[in-house]
């Protein structure tokens, strides 16, 4: 088997995130050849600057990390984004919508960032701790229904991250019409 590197976002999302922070996190990601780093959406910029020339995309988030911005608002972030040189948006679900099963608020806001990023990969991130399996498999599916490239387990701020079972679950309920992440306190 060979290396995992392409298949990881390096991440550094920590509100206590510099610029020394992501420089660092942008030299080891090229190092290495990860798939892409994952910075607050005031660093793109430099991120961007930084990995020109590799492989390496660059990928921000959206409502992040509670998923609590009007569809609206999330929309503009990802167009700001866009502008400032992402090549992946990672977005929060609206997390009081999908925990009232409010099912359509939800795929309204995913699909906002989707038409936003157009071909840009989008990154749903359901927080699956949150969820029970049915309501994370209605969730999964109304991210795929939405246009997203991705369903991801976790921000990596909740109370848990990834597990086994979630991405399993995100797997067979995505069926191969979108891909799944693993994240939030993966270390190994």
């Amino acid at each position: 088997m060979g290396s995992p590197a392409p298949l990881i976002d390096h991440t550094l999302l920590k509100p206590t995130a510099t610029a020394a922070g992501i420089a660092a996190l942008c030299e080891e990601a090229v190092e290495f050849g990860f798939a892409a780093v994952c910075v607050p959406p005031f660093f793109v910029r430099q991120a961007s600057d930084r990995v020109y020339g590799s492989p390496v995309r660059v990928a921000t988030v959206v409502g992040f990390p509670l998923g609590y911005d009007l569809p609206v608002v999330k929309r503009f972030q990802t167009e700001q984004a866009l502008a400032a040189g992402a090549d992946e948006i990672d977005m929060v679900i609206n997390l009081a919508a999908a925990s009232e099963g409010n099912l359509s608020l939800v795929q309204e806001d995913i699909a906002a960032v989707v038409a936003a990023a157009g071909t840009v990969p989008v990154k749903v991130i359901i927080e699956c701790c949150l969820f029970d399996d049915p309501g994370k498999r209605a969730l999964a599916d109304t991210a795929v229904r939405a246009g997203a490239a991705f369903v991801k387990t976790s921000t990596g701020f909740a109370a848990s991250g990834a597990k086994v079972e979630d991405v399993r679950l995100l797997a067979e309920t995505a069926a191969g019409r979108a891909g799944v992440k693993a994240a939030g306190g993966i270390r190994d």
